[in-house]
């Protein structure tokens, strides 16, 4: 794997490669037909040039066509010299033009396939070294091409892979931050309207503060119980039982609350987004509001699934069109499921928010 992703080492790889399969039969040849020193010089400068071409091509980006039409020269131009010894050199030419010409290789593949045979049986006997190096030479630029296809297609699944683990690590942290707005901020806001009833009730000398405090440090334990399953991806989220805590805490609060249900048998995931909503509705009454009633709605129609909750006593709002971060994280939950909110406020200080969700 590290040869393959490294481009220094896989053009270098490759100049050995590419110059122990030609060596031999060039050495050979030049040493019966041609001059040998020479011939050795232009093939080092050759398989350096290629070599160069070819740690462009594993580097990700496209072969010079500089150093393809210099290769093209001190392949060609060295025949007139060093006569059919030199031939086998085309192999590597070969092979850089395929890299090269990406757009028209699957031709140069098949014409080059076609022509192989026919050019061994028309060529002269002189011309041909070795009638196993003939046949191999144009195959070594087939494999070169496929030995730089196989790198390119390495550093993308690299790449690849390393842009899926940056968008997993996006997404948890996005999980992260929207349950612990979602799920704690909803917890940190009712142990404020505990705090704030707990005071007023010990100044009236009501008997009933003993009992608030109570509830108050057992929701403290829940909110550090909610907290570790939020940093784990643990939640445990049962619209019955967020229902009957709506109404709990919206009574607690002195707003008369009444509840509606006439569909079951949801699935995980629509009842999970239903009742972040109603955590997030319920919120926004007690802090946005100075209710006396709410009435919260959960029916059915058309395969639809709504939740809607209606209270008075609405506020003025702090920002015209603010529509605040949980609003924005549970759209982003509902519109996941196929969903979508409406919240309209009507003149008689009467607020309605609801949230359809497909039944999946």
């Amino acid at each position: 794997m590290d040869v393959l992703t490294s481009p220094f080492r896989a053009g270098w790889v490759g100049l050995v490669a590419g110059g122990l399969a030609l060596a031999v039969p060039v050495q050979a040849g030049l040493a019966r037909s041609g001059p040998l020193v020479e011939g050795s010089v232009t093939l080092a400068v050759l398989l350096t040039l290629h070599g160069r071409f070819v740690t462009e091509g594993t580097s990700g980006r496209a072969g010079s066509w500089w150093l393809v039409a210099f290769q093209a020269w001190l392949t060609y131009v060295p025949l007139a010299v060093f006569g059919p010894a030199w031939t086998p050199v085309c192999g590597l030419l070969s092979g850089a033009l395929l890299v090269v010409a990406a757009r028209i290789r699957s031709i140069v593949l098949v014409v080059l396939a076609l022509a192989c045979g026919p050019v061994l049986l028309a060529a002269p006997r002189s011309w041909v070294v070795d009638p196993v190096w003939a046949l191999v030479t144009p195959l070594v630029g087939v494999v070169e091409y496929a030995l730089l296809s196989l790198v390119a297609r390495v550093r993308r699944l690299d790449g690849a892979r390393t842009d899926v683990m940056r968008q997993a690590v996006a997404q948890e942290r996005r999980r992260f931050t929207r349950d612990l707005h979602d799920l704690v901020g909803h917890r940190l806001t009712v142990l404020v309207l505990k705090a704030q009833l707990v005071q007023r009730l010990v100044a009236e000398g009501d008997e009933k503060a003993e009992r608030e405090v109570v509830e108050t440090l057992e929701l403290l334990r829940v909110l550090s119980a909610d907290v570790r399953a939020v940093a784990h991806g643990l939640r445990d989220s049962s619209l019955a039982a967020e229902l009957g805590s709506a109404r709990a805490l919206l009574e607690s609060a002195r707003v008369r609350c009444q509840i509606k249900v006439s569909c079951r048998d949801l699935t995980p995931d629509v009842e999970e987004a239903l009742t972040h909503a109603l955590r997030e509705g319920v919120t926004n009454v007690l802090r946005h509001a100075e209710a006396e009633e709410c009435l919260i709605q959960l029916m059915e129609r058309d395969n639809l699934v709504r939740l809607s909750i209606r209270n008075d006593g609405v506020r003025p709002p702090r920002r015209p069109g603010d529509a605040g971060q949980g609003l924005l994280n549970l759209a982003e939950r509902v519109a996941g499921l196929g969903g979508w909110l409406e919240a309209t406020t009507s003149r008689g200080g009467q607020f309605s928010f609801s949230v359809y969700v497909p039944r999946m």
